[in-house]
Formats: structure tokens, C-alpha cells, sequence
């Protein structure tokens, strides 16, 4: 396989599904903002073949990964604004500038100073990028403060570790994961206050800060809080399947069983995991 000539027909492809008269209708009729919602979608396969470990299934979601990119720089072309050479460009670019201590003078870093060096190159390029922008007559799209670059369309939990990750590095931060536990405690309580007077909006927002404390937990603990919700969810299902595969063999339906039974055999499914574990 030839990366380069494979990449030039993908465009190509891209190009010709983007052309009136000739193209797809479908992808004619996209724009930036309608395709956003797949970058996400797609980005979510990616990671849903990577927990499963299927590294076919990876192959070709990465494939439709790349093609959200190569599909945005196709209507960027058109409108005159960037093309994928140009994507490629800043990415390269970006990458060599990010990394001094290979690109520049080899140095011995660790994780922590490479992270600390890549805070301080993006801090410049924010501010670099707000010159740029000021100096084409272009509107100043970044809005001021330390949180100011998270973006706000990540997932909520990501962008709940991201907001606490950055507050923490100016010292606004628990320095115990125990008093983040403490801090989830307290919260439940006003969980259990905002229920018993049936205040249904408070419930909302107190079951928002247990949700926050608990990212912030998992952060502590250097624990992706969807990684973790993902994998509880796949036992979660695992485990329901063996009670409906259980209630299945008895020759009863679901609704038929009384919850004190369903609880048993999710006890027998979660005893019969722990020995397989322990095999």
C-alpha cells in the first residue's frame, strides 16, 4: 500500500461526492456545522473499538475518523479558507513547536515537564493566534480567563476534568483524594435534602455536583471517569443479560419476576464472574 497515493485518491473521492450536478446530494448538502456531530459520533466508535480490542473494527473506524477531517477541509477549500494541505501543515507544524526537547536540543524530560513545557508553548500560540486574528480585521473569538479554552462542546464528564485540571495547576485544588471523597459525602447529602423537599430543579443541580465531585475523584486517582462509566455499563449490561437469560431458561417473561428474584441471580451472575476472575 501507498499512504500518499491512497490519501491523494481519498480526496479525490471527497472532492467528487462535493461536485454539483455530479455529486452525492447528501454531502452536498453538508456543512461544518451539520457534520460536527459525527466528528464526536465517530470519535466514540474509535474508542469503543479500542475497549474491545477489535483491532479491525479500529481500522476502519479510524478510517471513518479521517474522513470527517478530509470532508471539513473539502468545504473549507470551497469556501477559500484552508485546504488539507494546509491541515497537515499546522499539524506538523504545531507538533515540531510543542516539542523542543526532540526537535530542538536533546534533553532528558519527564511526563510532568513536557506537560509543563506544552502549557507554556500553548499559552503563546493563544495569544499569538489573538494578534493574528486582530491584524486580518477578524473578530476576537477567544473569550478571557484561565478556563477560557476548554471547549465547551466536549462531553460533560471530560470537560469536567479538564476545567478542574486546569483551576488546578494556579493551586485551586484538593491536595487529598480523601477530601474529595469528603466532598462527594457532602454532596449526596444535599442530594438527600433537595429530595426530601420534593425540589426537583435542586435535585437536578446537587446531582450535577455529586457528578462533578466524582470526576474530580477519578481525576486524582489518574482515572478517565468515562473510561470507567463505559466499562460499568458494559458490566451493567453484561449482567442484566444473564438475569433475562436466567428468567429466559425458567420459561418466564420480564415483569413476570419480582425484584427480590431479579437481585438474586444479579448476585449469581456477579458470584460467577469473581470465579471466573479467580480461575
Amino acid at each position: 500500500m501507498q499512504p500518499t497515493r491512497d490519501l491523494s485518491r481519498l480526496l479525490e473521492i471527497m472532492a467528487r461526492l462535493r461536485t454539483p450536478e455530479i455529486g452525492c446530494a447528501w454531502d452536498l448538502a453538508q456543512d461544518f456545522r451539520s457534520l460536527a456531530p459525527y466528528a464526536i459520533e465517530e470519535a466514540s466508535e474509535v474508542v469503543d473499538a479500542i475497549e474491545r480490542e477489535d483491532f479491525i473494527d479500529l481500522r476502519d473506524e479510524l478510517g471513518d475518523l479521517l474522513l470527517q477531517v478530509v470532508f471539513h477541509a473539502q468545504i473549507a477549500r470551497e469556501r477559500g479558507l484552508f485546504d488539507f494541505g494546509g491541515v497537515v501543515l499546522a499539524i506538523n507544524e504545531k507538533l515540531i513547536r510543542r516539542h523542543p526537547h526532540v526537535f530542538g536540543e536533546p534533553q532528558q524530560r519527564t511526563p510532568e515537564a513536557v506537560e509543563g513545557v506544552w502549557a507554556e508553548i500553548k499559552a503563546r500560540e493563544k495569544a499569538e493566534k489573538v494578534l493574528q486574528r486582530r491584524a486580518r480585521g477578524l473578530p476576537d473569538q477567544a473569550r478571557n480567563g484561565l478556563l477560557a479554552d476548554v471547549p465547551a462542546a466536549l462531553p460533560a464528564l471530560a470537560r469536567a476534568v479538564k476545567l478542574q485540571d486546569k483551576a488546578s495547576k494556579v493551586g485551586f485544588d484538593w491536595n487529598d483524594a480523601k477530601l474529595v471523597l469528603a466532598k462527594i459525602r457532602e454532596e449526596c447529602d444535599e442530594v438527600e435534602e433537595a429530595l426530601s423537599r420534593d425540589d426537583k430543579a435542586h435535585v437536578a443541580e446537587e446531582i450535577g455536583d455529586v457528578l462533578f465531585a466524582v470526576a474530580n475523584l477519578a481525576r486524582h486517582m489518574k482515572t478517565d471517569p468515562d473510561t470507567a462509566l463505559r466499562a460499568t455499563n458494559q458490566k451493567f449490561e453484561r449482567r442484566f443479560n444473564y438475569i433475562e437469560q436466567e428468567i429466559d431458561k425458567a420459561g418466564k417473561k420480564l415483569g413476570e419476576v419480582s425484584l427480590a428474584d431479579m437481585d438474586a441471580l444479579w448476585d449469581e451472575a456477579k458470584r460467577r464472574e469473581r470465579e471466573i476472575l479467580s480461575d
